[in-house]
This record gives structure tokens, sequence and C-alpha cells, in this order.
């Protein structure tokens, strides 16, 4: 399993490989386009086989794209619902183009429609997403952390979204160690943790975590808001954080870090030494 943290793009794509290696990662996450809104910056031949020479310059084994903040495949606005199946779908192209491993996605609101038919307005909007997509970047869908109606904060709700979209392209989730510790999943101890995945492998099937937001937790557990902290400064701890990596690196499961930018180098050395351990 490889470690690294989110990194900017500033300037171009292919920036983001010395920036991940200045850090000390081995893999790393990035915006294709803006997180706000606007035109995707023009992936040319020339900026796809710069991005491909930097990758293979600083030996970064494997890179993650996340979609912008506004995707909400349940809204009443059907201007924002369809856009979010064109954006998400163009991330996936991008991310085939460029050779990232996944394009990673929240799902938005249940809040205008309510929680039923949000569920059934999100998978019909993803079977759109994915149809006749063909590409080797896959899909994952990131859990929420349970704050008011946002969509996928328990592993039972984003497994009937990807059982009702039954597509090979999204073959699971990417788990968000703080979304997941404050909507009720407790990482502490060892008996806890133990408890916790056993009920978010039944809920969505073994397997399913296919990488990980390795981030800390500012608020206490079941607290249902999404607040990050440094490794080992927040409730879940060094202590839990020696659960969540011995996990990852079992399952080959690749961990990006989203904390802040003064102190993820300090996160990054933490993670790979409780990998050494």
């Amino acid at each position: 399993m490889n470690i690294g943290c989110h990194v900017s793009a500033a300037g171009g794509i292919f920036n983001a490989p010395k920036r991940a290696h200045d850090w000390g990662c081995e893999a790393f996450q990035v915006f294709s386009r803006s997180p706000q809104g606007g035109k995707a910056p023009e992936l040319t031949p020339e900026v796809v086989s710069h991005l491909k020479s930097e990758l293979k310059k600083y030996k970064i084994k494997n890179f993650y794209i996340h979609t912008p903040y506004y995707i909400n495949f349940a809204s009443e606005n059907n201007r924002i619902r369809y856009g979010s199946v064109s954006v998400v779908r163009d991330e996936l192209e991008r991310g085939d183009l460029l050779g990232a491993r996944f394009v990673m996605t929240h799902l938005g609101s249940a809040k205008e429609i309510g929680e039923k038919e949000a569920t059934k307005k999100t998978i019909e909007m993803l079977k759109k997403t994915l149809d006749g997509y063909e590409g080797t970047t896959k899909l994952l869908i990131e859990n929420s952390a349970g704050a008011g109606a946002v969509i996928g904060d328990t592993g039972k709700e984003i497994a009937e979204i990807i059982q009702g979209v039954r597509h090979p392209a999204l073959p699971g989730i990417c788990l968000d160690t703080q979304h997941s510790f404050a909507s009720g999943y407790d990482w502490r101890t060892k008996e806890s943790f133990a408890t916790a995945m056993a009920r978010l492998e039944k809920e969505l099937g073994k397997r399913m975590i296919k990488m990980m937001h390795a981030n800390d937790s500012k608020v206490p557990f079941d607290a249902k808001k999404d607040r990050h902290e440094h490794i080992g400064d927040g409730h879940i701890g060094i202590s839990g954080f020696k659960n969540i990596v011995a996990y990852a690196k079992k399952n080959d499961i690749d961990m990006i870090l989203e904390t802040e930018y003064d102190r993820v180098e300090n996160d990054i050395k933490i993670l790979k030494k409780l990998r050494g351990k």
C-alpha cells in the first residue's frame, strides 16, 4: 500500500508529482479542475505526456482525482443533477486519459427530496454517468460524515446505491476515516475497530474499500460533522491509526491524507512509521 496526500495542481496538473514527491508521497490525490466550478483546463497531448513523464521521474505509483465539491445527484434542480452527471463523467474520461487509478466523488444531499427519493435519483444519475463508459479509471463513492441530509454516511446506504447501479466501473468506496468515525464507526481500540469493520464489511461486502482518506477527527465519535485533524491530534488518535494502517497494509489499500498543508509532511511520516511496525 502507498501513502500520500492531496496536492495542488496549480500551474498545470503536471506539477503535482514533484509537489507530492517533495512531501514524501508514494501516491497523491488532485483536483483536475477547480473544485468550486468553471471550465476544466484542457488536457492536450503535451500536458498528458508531461504528467506521465513526471510520474515516472518521481516514481509515483498511483494517483487519484477528486471531483468538485458541487456534485449533487439528488438535487431538485435538473441543471444541477445533469450537470453533476456531465462533470463526473468528464472527470472519468480525463482520469482515463491521464492514467488515474480512481476518481472519487461525494453524492450530494437528500435535503430537497427526502432520503428515499434521493437514493433513487442518485442511482438513476450514476447509471447515466457510467452509461457506455469503458475506461480503465474507475469511480469510487466517498462516505460522508452524517451531517444534515448528506447522502452516503453508512455502508448500508452506499451499498444500496452501488447495487442499484451495478456497473464494473463502480467497484466500491473511498473510506474517509474521519467521516466514518463521525458517522458512528469507532476505530480507536482493537475491539471497537474489529466491531466497526465487521459492520462495514457486512453492510458493503468484503473488499469494497478500494482506497482511504486518512484524516484524524477534530470532533468526537458519532458527532456527525466533517472536521479533519492532523494524525494523532484528533479523537481517533495514534492508537486508532495503528488499527487503520494495519488493515490498509494487509489489504493493499492506498492512504491519502487531506489534512492542512502546514503539517501534512509530518502526517505522512507518522503513517509510514505506523506501516513499518
